[in-house]
């Protein structure tokens, strides 16, 4: 039997992203999530590191509050587990949920962290559009550089909001946002040009599913409906990062997008 677009894409990004040096840093990087200093991905991690530190600010700390109580968490895309890992420590339950099982830097990669936990992180191997939880589980679902990978933006959004309990919150972190949608459209084609020609043998694999790859203010706010209302909670990153626009206007090149934050409360 033939492998299905997503086994084909899944095992063709793990390839691309071992490629990339995603978990050559072994436990110690791991642990150091998301405040790794060292490495080919360390500008990376300082960006998410700012996106993580506002969440927990923004989100976790006042919620905490008004709940009293430790918070229970749902990571859709997980990845490797890092975010639950700081949750955990943080005092919080939270599940690791991704469609990606692999030790690269999926599900699979997360074990060791149970070594350094009372008990291991709870994991569970789901796509975003069906997850398998009842209504109301959790106190805060999150995409964490996830969402863009959605292929039915409404859906998944209107899933994570089903397994949200009243008065939780709905967040978003790194995914790529744009002004407009034009722009977006040009990364997209600029994307697909640079993966026939960088990863020529994975190409086909790594293009295989329908993902958005982008957000707008105005298509996330279509696809949320009367369900969920965002707010954009600014993060101030690095220097480097914030200048990039001022370099794309002298450049004369595609504007570029922008992270942050982005939060809904659920009724």
């Amino acid at each position: 039997m033939s492998a299905s677009p997503r086994e084909r894409y899944l095992a063709a990004y793990a390839q691309l992203r071992a490629g990339e040096g995603r978990g050559a840093g072994g436990e110690a990087e791991l642990l150091a999530l998301p405040y790794l200093t060292t490495g080919p991905l360390a500008r990376q991690w300082e960006v998410r590191a700012r996106t993580y530190d506002r969440f927990v600010t923004r989100v976790l700390s006042p919620l905490t509050a008004n709940r009293g109580r430790p918070l229970r968490l749902v990571d859709l895309g997980a990845g490797n587990g890092w975010l639950c890992y700081r949750a955990r420590l943080l005092g919080h339950r939270a599940v690791a949920c991704d469609v990606r099982c692999d030790t690269v830097d999926g599900l699979g990669a997360a074990r060791p962290y149970a070594r350094h936990l009372p008990r291991p992180l709870d994991a569970v191997a789901a796509t975003f559009e069906a997850l398998p939880f009842p209504a109301r589980t959790f106190d805060v679902a999150l995409f964490n550089a996830s969402l863009h990978h959605a292929e039915d933006l409404g859906r998944v959004l209107h899933e994570a909001a089903r397994v949200v309990a009243s008065g939780g919150r709905v967040a978003i972190l790194d995914s790529p946002f744009y002004r407009r949608a034009e722009t977006g459209e040009a990364m997209v084609e600029e994307k697909k040009r640079n993966t026939v020609q960088r990863y020529a043998a994975l190409a086909d694999d790594l293009l295989a599913l329908p993902s958005i790859e982008y957000l707008t203010a105005r298509s996330l706010k279509e696809a949320a409906g009367s369900a969920l209302t965002f707010r954009k909670h600014r993060v101030t990153y690095p220097a480097w990062y914030e200048l990039r626009p001022l370099k794309a206007l002298l450049t004369r090149s595609r504007p570029p997008s922008r992270f942050d934050l982005w939060v809904a409360d659920v009724a």
